[in-house]
């Protein structure tokens, strides 16, 4: 500052030396002085603290190239065979736990003629999954008798089939479950929006193509059909009676239901196994299932997987959804060291949805206007945000979500911009980039917790162009959804034991 001030005095008396000044002039001369250089003072303060809030933000690097290559790999079916013959014996598993895949490493995507088509069908999967959750939890707010609203299953009568078109199945990670003895394995979604473990069952009225053979009851010594009158059956929000013989369904919010005799079964792990665990032997399945041989419920419900095993706490790590790899879906572990943890809260009227503290989110190491109120729970059990492994788009309320969008699109003014496609309205073209710096973001829980994301978690190419579109959606709803694309590579627990929720970073 002392040299800025000692340039602009010597220009200052240098335009004046060709005049005398009087003995009169000098104190105005000085005073002159002394007010140029409490204004340059001043001057140097806001200029310092106005760059202090312009320019100051964090960024991490996406890897435009390797994300594009795996556009390619995806639809590769001999390159998706290797990689699960190496996954094999290259996964880590505990005794209470069960291998995690992706659904495309599972399903096969040759009726994809192109990545475009593949995303397309995808975001088509998650639109009916995110009406799914709000059509339940709406219910649930409404408080109707769901034997008034739905008709339970009868013989003599099916339920309305279901109208979608989509018949490639919903769910984008499943877990390799053992079931029956001896045991059988079968991959099924892994659903922590959900309650009810169910499958399908031989014979069938009416059961999806799945990639493995159909369970068959017959073939099982451990099976057992659940009695009218047992806790369990008691404890299903659908049920009717046949023969004192306990009938289930389940009805989602997308039109796909589920019917047939409510059962216990042993369910084997990796290594060890739990027997007398209630389960859905479904002989009328209808809907979004395809490939998955059923579903396993991961809520909070009394009859949810967890609670039926007695398990407090579970977790899960998510590889990426393009990946061949694996993960595990693990019971009563320890959380890593790195673990951050953040609230896990109750919704009095949705009891088996994961609610978390979200209280903000940040871009570029900047958190955004954002009013908490919006993430928070009312008094109706509106609003909120849930952590769901079935949704894959995070679902953020309208006024969070253009927050968030405004900043980003500053932030990465320099990047060049393209048309949106399908929900997301924010895309960029990276077609002539190997790599790209983009705005940091995370999520902001309370306490002041931080996660934050990595690029992938956020960028996602949506064809194997170079076409990279925001990973977040606006929602009219009230309920916030932090789904599994953000979710990707990182451990996620639920300590149901303690009420947290842990997010370990790069733990898969």
């Amino acid at each position: 500052m002392s040299e800025d001030y000692h340039v602009t005095t010597q220009f200052f008396v240098h335009k004046n030396s060709s005049s005398h000044l009087s003995h009169n002039q000098k104190p105005d001369m000085i005073s002159s002085l002394v007010y140029l250089f409490l204004s340059l003072l001043s001057y140097s303060h806001s200029t310092t603290a106005i760059a202090s809030t312009t320019t100051t933000t964090t960024t991490s690097t996406l890897d435009v190239a390797s994300s594009v290559q795996k556009t390619l790999d995806i639809l590769n079916p001999s390159f998706l065979r290797k990689q699960s013959e190496k996954t094999k014996t290259e996964t880590k598993t505990t005794s209470l736990s069960f291998t995690l895949h992706p659904r495309s490493s599972i399903h096969h995507n040759q009726h994809y003629h192109d990545y475009e088509s593949l995303t397309l069908a995808r975001l088509a999967r998650d639109s009916h999954r995110v009406t799914s959750l709000i059509t339940k939890l709406n219910f649930a707010i409404s408080g109707a008798n769901k034997s008034e609203t739905n008709p339970v299953y009868k013989p003599d009568y099916l339920t309305t089939p279901v109208t979608s078109g989509l018949s490639q199945g919903s769910g984008e990670y499943f877990a390799r479950v053992g079931l029956g003895t001896p045991a059988q394995s079968y991959y099924m979604i892994i659903d922590t929006g959900s309650d009810l473990t169910w499958l399908q069952c031989k014979p069938c009225s009416n059961c999806y193509q799945q990639t493995d053979p159909i369970y068959d009851p017959s073939g099982s010594s451990s099976y057992n059909a659940l009695p009218c009158t047992s806790k369990q059956c008691e404890s299903l929000d659908m049920s009717a009676c046949e023969s004192n013989t306990c009938l289930y369904q389940v009805s989602y919010g997308d039109g796909s239901f589920t019917v047939g005799d409510f059962v216990t079964e042993t369910v084997s792990f990796n290594s060890g196994s739990v027997p007398s665990v209630a389960v859905g032997c479904g002989h009328d399945n209808e809907g979004l299932f395809a490939a998955a041989a059923g579903l396993l419920g991961l809520g909070r419900h009394p009859l949810s997987f967890p609670s039926q095993i007695k398990s407090t706490s579970f977790s899960y790590c998510l590889v990426d959804r393009d990946s061949a790899n694996a993960s595990t879906l693990d019971f009563n572990s320890v959380p890593p060291a790195n673990s951050i943890t953040v609230p896990l809260l109750q919704n009095p009227k949705m009891k088996s949805f994961y609610y978390v503290g979200l209280t903000g989110i940040s871009v570029g190491g900047r958190p955004l206007p954002i009013p908490p109120s919006i993430f928070a729970i009312d008094g109706s059990g509106k609003g909120g945000a849930v952590v769901d492994s079935g949704t894959a788009v995070t679902r953020l309320h309208t006024q969070a979500y253009n927050s968030l969008r405004d900043e980003f699109t500053q932030q990465a003014r320099s990047l060049k911009r393209t048309n949106g496609y399908g929900l997301f309205d924010t895309c960029f073209d990276f077609s002539a980039m190997t790599s790209v710096k983009v705005p940091n973001v995370a999520f902001i829980f309370a306490g002041g917790k931080t996660v934050s994301l990595r690029p992938e978690n956020y960028l996602i190419k949506v064809d194997s162009s170079g076409k990279f579109c925001l990973a977040f959606a606006p929602t009219a709803d009230a309920l916030s959804i932090i789904g599994s694309i953000q979710q990707q590579g990182t451990r996620v627990g639920y300590d149901m034991g303690n009420s947290v929720v842990s997010f370990s970073p790069n733990d898969c």
